[in-house]
């Protein structure tokens, strides 16, 4: 019998992603790039701005704060304090990754919550990442940024999907395209239900 401890399952690290949204509300385009070789998390794919939650996004100033709405949705895995970081991580890395920003300090008022994607236990590296929304009209700015994000550009619903999209990345856009037909009623209470998460390690990372 194999007696040799189980390795430690890595911690899971708050993160968050601003998917922005240009175009017809009902089949809109997605700002995505291309992340680096070098990163350790998901090289080489399409992803959405994002990031860890830094200690100063906990603190960070805004102009307006979360909507009632966003809020109620994040408070079922979040207390107030984190829900605030989660949303300032959101608009700090829109800006440092695309040279997109919310304002200075970010309008957070326009920011929907949209999921939540937790990384199996046996992945290598993992996040507790939350995933907004928000319209190019509530952003200033020339599309840049820090070169983190190579090739940047919107992307239609589908033609994101035709492309070999990380697992997440996919199951994300599937879901945003199901969110987007629901009434406005219904959007934060299926946001604050609805969190992806994946048993197998390999089919999170593909």
């Amino acid at each position: 019998m194999d007696t040799a401890p189980k390795p430690k399952a890595a911690r899971a690290r708050h993160a968050a992603s601003l998917i922005l949204l240009r175009g017809d509300p009902a089949n809109p385009e997605m700002l995505m790039g291309m992340r680096g070789a070098k990163h350790r998390f998901l090289p080489n794919r399409l992803v959405f701005p994002g990031g860890s939650v830094d200690p100063a996004d906990l603190r960070a100033p805004c102009a307006t704060p979360l909507s009632e709405r966003t809020e109620w949705a994040l408070r079922k895995a979040a207390n107030p304090r984190l829900a605030f970081g989660l949303a300032s991580c959101a608009a700090r890395e829109l800006e440092e990754e695309t040279g997109l920003s919310l304002g200075s300090p970010p309008d957070l008022g326009v920011l929907a919550y949209l999921m939540r994607a937790v990384a199996p236990l046996t992945a290598p590296v993992r996040f507790n990442a939350r995933f907004f929304v928000a319209w190019d009209s509530n952003v200033t700015g020339q599309l840049g940024g820090d070169g983190e994000l190579e090739n940047l550009r919107y992307y239609g619903l589908q033609e994101a999907l035709d492309l070999d999209l990380a697992t997440p990345t996919r199951r994300v856009v599937e879901y945003l395209r199901e969110w987007l037909a629901m009434p406005d009623a219904d959007k934060a209470a299926a946001a604050k239900t609805f969190v992806l998460r994946a048993r197998e390690p390999r089919r999170w990372m593909e």
